[in-house]
């Protein structure tokens, strides 16, 4: 399984906005994308321009569609302006 993290700062006026933006980009990867089976959208209740989203894909290459996926590319264009920082990172899940 591979496992994505990404931790997003926005700037003050548009933290809504992107709330919002996101929630919507997590519901569409998990009801379009077969190869996403979680995404989870946290938000910091003490900073509330932080994010973090933690997503689940069967392997390497079903996250390199959702890459490239309208949704996606959307998105990521549509908030690109509103983000202050952006850090993704990529995992593998062990089995126990």
């Amino acid at each position: 399984m591979h496992v994505v993290t990404v931790l997003f700062e926005t700037h003050a006026e548009f933290a809504d906005k992107f709330k919002s933006a996101v929630l919507a980009q997590a519901e569409n990867s998990l009801s379009r994308e077969p190869g996403c089976s979680r995404f989870d959208v946290c938000q910091d209740p003490e900073n509330p321009t932080r994010f973090f989203l933690y997503e689940f894909y069967r392997d390497r290459n079903a996250f390199q569609l959702h890459l490239q996926t309208d949704h996606y590319l959307d998105f990521d264009a549509k908030t690109a302006d509103w983000v202050s920082l952006k850090q993704p990172q990529g995992w593998e899940l062990l089995d126990a």
